[in-house]
Formats: structure tokens, sequence, C-alpha cells
């Protein structure tokens, strides 16, 4: 995958090569005490921080809308559907914005730094994350709908600027070396995993609700903080600025460095036509990158696809077949313990291993094999203890056992073949198109988050 004559090793070969000559003679310098690594690690912590915030406050959000539930009539049953399908209506209203927003990201990646869509998305996510804190200890008891609404607006936002964070984040590293993107890609699932330690810390410590809320927002809101401050130290690095250069140097055609190989165009796809290499202020030729990624988009596409409409919308309503024993396990931990937090460990353990293995290869037909496979996961989180169901009502996977086995085998095949796809789209295109396939990656994967939160809106009104 990289040239035979190459002066990186393969760990350090950066994505986007540099395009002047110059480059190769330059000294490349060392991540002094992994700095850059463990900014990219915080970084993709910060990227999925907003959902997995707000997916994993099940409990509060349960206290908030059941104020008017339990009231007769329509107003009531309106209140009650709030409660029983808000992880769909927050998935359908975090998913379908981000696709338009990856748009409008692709559209200005050559004509708005990276750094001011980096920061301002940042600061818009820790504005509205102030006012969710803010609104945890307000009583809402008497406007509950327009809590709900005003919740959904702030998911909107919030998920908006989130997106073009993710994708601006993922188009910068693709000028570092892999292993940067392997940190910011950990870095996403372990931001998952925080998340739900935290939210189980909280519902253990604090006996009032607003109060577990508040400390939970609240790590929310300080960990965006340090995101603004990791993000403006990473230039100041040596190692930083020796690869982010190359977005500043780079010629209008990009000529094959003197030590590339055969097997390095091969990579890329074949010969490097430059008719669509030229450096602009304009928008990124779409064609090529779709021609060369279409199969890997399917393969993220339906990846997240499966994943959204079991997670959190089925996973998080199974409930322990041993609730009525009334036991802190059953009633109080189980959905945090083994939906969310087993979840996303999985996925972060899925995640991790690609450092290791990779495979199968971008253009192995068992690749959308492997992917079409997870389909398998919806009839068995179907067939669990999902409550309430009104129509299915056989439940097959009667122990607690099995939504934990579900729940691992999900997580894990989310992460290692979600991260491999991603990690192989800006690899075989041409490199200097790298930046502009990532962006389009994130695209393919917001597409199934948006498509496959509508369907679990749809198959959670069936159960």
């Amino acid at each position: 995958m990289h040239p035979a004559a190459s002066s990186f090793p393969p760990d350090e070969e950066p994505l986007i090569e540099e395009l002047l000559v110059n480059r190769y003679s330059r000294q490349k310098p060392s991540d002094r005490l992994h700095g850059a690594y463990v900014i990219f690690f915080l970084l993709g912590i910060g990227t999925l921080l907003p959902w997995n915030f707000f997916i994993t406050a099940k409990h509060y959000w349960m206290y908030k809308l059941q104020n008017c539930s339990d009231q007769a009539g329509p107003a009531g049953q309106a209140a009650s559907d709030l409660r029983d399908f808000f992880e769909s209506y927050i998935s359908i209203a975090s998913t379908v914005p981000s696709v338009l927003c990856l748009i409008g990201n692709f559209l200005l990646v050559n004509k708005v730094p990276a750094s001011v869509r980096i920061l301002s998305s940042l600061f818009v996510m820790l504005a509205v994350f102030l006012v969710i804190t803010v609104l945890v200890k307000v009583d809402t008891s008497a406007w509950t709908t327009r809590f709900f609404a005003l919740t959904i607006g702030c998911v909107i936002i919030v998920s908006s600027a989130s997106t073009i964070f993710t994708s601006s984040i993922f188009g910068l590293s693709s000028c570092f070396p892999m292993k940067n993107l392997q940190a910011l890609i950990s870095g996403q699932a372990m931001g998952g995993t925080i998340s739900a330690i935290a939210s189980v810390i909280d519902l253990a410590s604090a006996a009032d609700v607003t109060d577990s809320a508040l400390a939970y927002f609240l790590t929310a809101d300080i960990f965006l903080v340090v995101c603004v401050m990791v993000y403006l130290l990473l230039p100041r690095l040596e190692y930083s600025r020796y690869y982010m250069s190359s977005q500043k140097e780079s010629p209008s055609l990009a000529p094959v460095p003197p030590d590339s190989s055969a097997e390095d165009e091969a990579d890329l796809g074949g010969t490097t036509n430059t008719s669509f290499l030229t450096k602009s202020s304009g928008i990124p030729p779409i064609r090529p990158i779709l021609q060369k990624t279409a199969l890997l988009g399917f393969c993220l596409f339906y990846v997240f696809f499966i994943s959204i409409i079991i997670f959190p919308s089925l996973s998080s309503n199974i409930e322990s077949v041993s609730k009525s024993s009334g036991s802190l396990w059953s009633t109080k931990y189980f959905a945090p313990l083994t939906s969310f937090l087993l979840y996303n460990f999985a996925d972060w353990c899925g995640r991790q291993i690609t450092a290791w293995i990779q495979v199968p290869g971008p253009r192995s037909k068992l690749l959308p094999t492997l992917v079409l496979l997870r389909t398998i996961f919806l009839p068995l989180f179907i067939l669990s203890n999902y409550q309430p169901r009104a129509h299915i009502r056989t439940v097959v996977f009667n122990q607690d056992v099995y939504p934990v086995v579900f729940t691992v085998l999900l997580g894990l095949s989310n992460g290692y073949l979600g991260t491999l796809v991603i990690v192989y789209g800006p690899k075989i295109v041409p490199k200097e198109l790298a930046e502009a396939a990532g962006v389009l990656m994130t695209f393919y994967l917001m597409l199934g988050l948006a498509v496959g939160s509508a369907c679990s809106v749809l198959i959670v009104h069936l159960m």
C-alpha cells in the first residue's frame, strides 16, 4: 500500500503526500510525547460527545417528560408517546439535518479554512450545551411539550455543528500519518464509553435525578472547553506544522513523488488523472471520488443504518426479565450497563482491533458480505424482551444473557467494519482528493444514520 522506497515507515505514511519535491528532503519531526496522537484522540471523543451525552441521559429525559404523561385524555397520551419514542425522535433530529450540513461542508471544504469550521462548530456546541445545563434545574412541568420541542431544537443545532466538526477534523487528519486517523476514530468510540460511565456514576452517586443530570452535562461542558484548547494547541506542535503545511504549500498540479512505485499507483486506482487534481478554491470534483468509493460508501451506509435502527431505540428499551424482583440491577442499572456502556465499549474494542488487523481489504467481496450479514441483528433484538410491545407479543430470547451477547456482537462489528471502511476511503483515491473523500465518507455514514433513524421510528411503532 506504500511506496517501496518511501522514507516513511508504514504507520507514519501520510494519507495526503506533500506535493512539493523539497518536502522529501526535509527531516520529519517526531511526535514528541505523542502529543498529536493524544490531541486527535481527545478530538475524536469530542466528535460524538454531544450525541452520546444526549442518548445516555435516558433517566433524565424520562423524568423531564413524565410530568404530564399521567394526565388523562389526549394530552397525556401525547406526552406518553414522547417518552416511549424519545430515542427515535432524537435520532431523527440529530441525523437528518446532519446530512444537509455534510453537503454544505463538502462545498465549503476548499473555501472556508478548516480551523474556522472546527472552532465555530465547537463554540456552537458549547453554547447550546450550556443552555441544556441551565434547563436541568428549571421546573418544566407546566410546559413539558414545549420543553420537548426546545430539546429537539437543541439536538438539531448541536448535531449540525457536530457534523461540521467531525467531517472537518476527519479531513484534517487525512494530512497526517495513519496512526493519527486511528487515534481519532478510537477516540470517537471512547467518547461513548466515557459518557456511559459518567451516566452510571451520576446515577449511583446522586439521589436526585436533576443533581445527577447537572453533574453529567457539566462534564460535557468542560470537555468541550478542553477540545477547544487542545485544537488550538495542535498547530503549535512542530510535528503538526510539518504535515499541515501540505495544505498551504500545494502547487496547482501535483507531481508524482520521485520515489513512488507502481504499487502506489495501483492503490490509487491506476494512473493519476491530473485533469481533476487542480488545486483551487472551488468545489472538489465529486465524480472521481464517487467512482472510487461507491462500494465502500454503501458498506459504510449499511453498517450505520443497521446500528442506528437498533441502538439506542431498540436496545435501550430491552428490560431485564427479572424486573419484577425490584433489584437495582434489573430496574436502575440494566439499560445503562447492558445497552449504553456495553455497546460503546464493544464498539471501542472493534475500532482498536483495526490497528492490528485490517482484513478484508477494500476491494474484497467478503467486506460487503460481512456488512450485509449484520441484518440478522434486527430480528434478534426484536425478539428479545423489548418493552412496551403492543403488536409483536412473542419474546423468544427471555434471558438477560441474550441481549448482552447481541449488544457485544453489534458493537464489535460496528466498530471493526465501520472503521475499516472509513480508513479505506481516503486511501483508494488520488491523495490530492483524500480530504474531500474523507468528508464524503462521513456523508455516507450520516446518510446511513439518517435513513436508519427514520426506519427505527417505524419499527418501534410496529413493536
